[in-house]
C-alpha cells in the first residue's frame, strides 16, 4: 500500500483554530464549541482513557452540515475524530486532543419507522435503548446492541454482535441502506443496488470510507423473548465453560433461537440464557447447563420484551467513570482449551487485582455457522468468515490509576498471545479490539484489497486515512 503521511504530522494548531472558527461561522455557536471545551462534552466518552480536550467539538444536526464540516476539514487539512456514542476505550478512536476537531454525531439521532414497521431509519448518534423503545409498540425489534447506552454508529460499522445474531446474523448484515457523507463532502446512498461495493465495505469495514449519517435497518419479528440470568460460584467456572463448549458442539447451538452469554470473573460466572420466543420453561436447548449448581438467580426465568432484556443487561454493566479497555481473540471450540485458557488468564488477573484493584472479565461469545451464513445470504460483508463453530473471546477491564495502564493491560495482552499459540485463529472482531490490535488483516488479503479499492474510489483525497486521528484504518494495514 502507498505510504501516507501520519495524521499527527499533518496537523497544526493554526489550521485547527482556523477550521474551528470556520465551522462555527458555518454552523453557528450552538453547534460548535471552541476550546476550552466543557468537561461535560469530553466526559461523554465512556472511558477516562478517552477524555481528551480537542480544539473544538462540532455537533452537526444533518447530513448537509456534516458535508460542510468535511469540506472545512479538507480545506484546512485538520485532524479529526468521529464520536457516535463514545463507547470505544481506545484513545483517539472517538476522541482527540489539540490540535484537532471532534465531530460529535449525537444530534444525528432521528428515528423513523416505515408504514408496516419492516424498516427503521436511525441516526448514528442514537442509542440502542432509545431505538428499541421506539420499536416496542410495533412488536418488532432489530439486530442491535446488547446494552441500551451503546451508540448506534460505531457498533454497526464494526459488525455488531447481538442477542439475535445466531438467528439473523450480525447487525451490519441487517442494514439495508447507508446514507454516507464522503471525504469531499458529497452525500451518497449505499445499498445492494446503488454503490454496492461501498455498501459491502461499510458492513464491518469501520470508519474508513465516510461518515454514515443514517442507517436503514430491517426489523425482525421478535418482541417477547425468554430469558434468565444465573450466577455460578468461582469453583464452578470450569464446569460452566465445559457446558458452553458442549452446548456449542451439540444440538443446543443448532437451535438458532437459543443464545448463551457467559461472563466469567475472578468471583464466578454469570450466564444469560436467551430464547427468541416466549416459552413456559427453560428450553431444552440449554440442557448442557442443567446440572451445575447455581449460586444465585439474577433474573428468574421469565418472558420479557427485547427492550426489557437490554435494560436488565444494563444492570450487570459497570457504568462508573473509570479507565477501561477490552481485547479480542478468536478460538475454535474445545472444552479443555477453554478451561486451560481461563486458568491462564485467572492467575494473571488475580495477581494484577491484588496490586491495582483492577477488575477483569473472561468472555466467550459463540459464533455459529448460521450467524455467518446469514451474512453470506444477505449479500456478504468484508469479514471473510466461513460457516463454522468458533468463539470470539473478549475481556472488559476496569481500573482507576493511569500509572497502572501497562500492568493492567498486560493480562489481556498475554492472554491473546496465548490464544494465538493454542488456537491458531487469527480473526479479530473489530468491536472488541484494543488500541494495538488490527482486525483488518484477519479479513483476508483479497477483502483488504477490495476495501482499499473502495477507499480510493470513494475517498480520492484519502481524508479518512490521512486526517482521521486514529482507528482501525487501512493506512495501518500491511496485508
Amino acid at each position: 500500500m502507498e505510504k501516507l503521511p501520519s495524521a499527527r504530522n499533518m496537523g497544526s494548531a493554526t489550521a485547527a483554530a482556523k477550521a474551528c472558527l470556520a465551522a462555527q461561522e458555518a454552523l453557528g455557536p450552538d453547534l460548535v464549541s471552541l476550546a476550552p471545551v466543557n468537561q461535560t462534552i469530553v466526559g461523554v466518552n465512556w472511558s477516562e482513557t478517552c477524555w481528551e480536550a480537542p480544539s473544538c467539538v462540532v455537533q452537526p444536526s444533518s447530513a448537509g452540515l456534516v458535508s460542510v464540516v468535511l469540506r472545512i476539514i479538507l480545506q484546512f487539512q485538520v485532524l479529526f475524530a468521529i464520536r457516535s456514542g463514545g463507547h470505544s476505550p481506545n484513545p483517539g478512536w472517538a476522541s482527540i486532543g489539540e490540535p484537532g476537531m471532534l465531530i460529535d454525531l449525537s444530534r444525528l439521532d432521528a428515528v423513523s419507522i416505515n408504514a408496516d414497521a419492516s424498516l427503521v431509519s436511525v441516526g448514528p448518534g442514537q442509542r440502542w435503548g432509545n431505538l428499541l423503545a421506539a420499536l416496542d409498540p410495533y412488536n418488532v425489534t432489530v439486530v442491535g446492541g446488547r446494552l441500551p447506552g451503546l451508540g448506534v454508529g460505531g457498533f454497526l460499522l464494526g459488525g455488531g454482535f447481538s442477542y439475535f445474531s445466531g438467528e439473523y446474523g450480525l447487525a451490519a448484515d441487517n442494514v439495508r441502506n447507508f446514507e454516507v457523507v464522503l471525504g469531499n463532502g458529497s452525500i451518497v446512498e449505499a445499498n445492494a443496488q446503488v454503490n454496492p461495493n461501498l455498501f459491502w465495505a461499510l458492513k464491518g469495514g469501520g470508519s474508513n470510507f465516510g461518515i454514515v449519517t443514517r442507517f436503514d435497518l430491517a426489523t425482525i419479528p421478535i418482541h417477547t423473548v425468554y430469558a434468565e440470568i444465573q450466577t455460578y460460584a468461582a469453583a464452578e467456572s470450569a464446569a460452566v465453560l465445559r457446558a458452553l463448549a458442549a452446548w456449542q458442539l451439540g444440538t443446543g447451538a443448532s437451535d438458532v433461537r437459543a443464545t448463551v452469554v457467559a461472563i466469567s470473573s475472578l468471583s464466578g460466572t454469570t450466564v444469560g440464557f436467551i430464547y427468541s420466543q416466549p416459552v413456559a420453561t427453560r428450553p431444552g436447548a440449554f440442557a448442557a447447563f442443567a446440572n451445575i449448581p447455581v449460586l444465585a438467580t439474577v433474573l428468574p426465568p421469565t418472558n420479557l420484551s427485547a427492550l426489557a432484556l437490554v435494560e436488565a443487561a444494563a444492570g450487570l454493566a459497570n457504568l462508573a467513570p473509570q479507565r477501561h479497555d477490552y481485547r479480542a481473540a478468536t478460538t475454535h471450540v474445545h472444552a479443555d482449551l477453554y478451561v486451560d485458557m481461563f486458568n491462564f488468564w485467572a492467575e494473571r488477573a488475580a495477581a494484577v487485582h491484588r496490586k491495582t484493584g483492577a477488575n477483569q472479565t473472561f468472555v466467550l461469545q459463540p459464533l455459529t455457522p448460521n450467524l455467518v451464513q446469514q451474512g453470506i445470504d444477505k449479500g456478504g460483508n468484508p469479514l471473510g468468515l466461513r460457516p463454522s463453530n468458533l468463539s470470539w473471546w473478549t475481556t472488559l477491564i476496569d481500573w482507576r490509576d493511569a500509572a497502572d495502564d501497562d500492568i493492567v493491560r498486560g493480562v489481556s495482552i498475554a492472554t491473546t498471545e496465548e490464544w494465538k499459540k493454542r488456537s491458531g485463529e487469527r480473526f479479530l472482531y473489530m468491536n472488541d479490539c484494543s488500541r494495538d490490535q488490527n482486525p483488518l488483516p484477519g479479513y483476508g488479503a483479497d477483502n483488504v484489497a477490495k476495501l482499499r479499492a473502495v477507499s480510493r474510489k470513494y475517498d480520492p483525497h484519502q481524508v479518512f486515512q490521512r486526517l482521521q486521528q486514529d482507528g482501525f484504518l487501512l493506512r495501518k494495514t500491511n496485508v
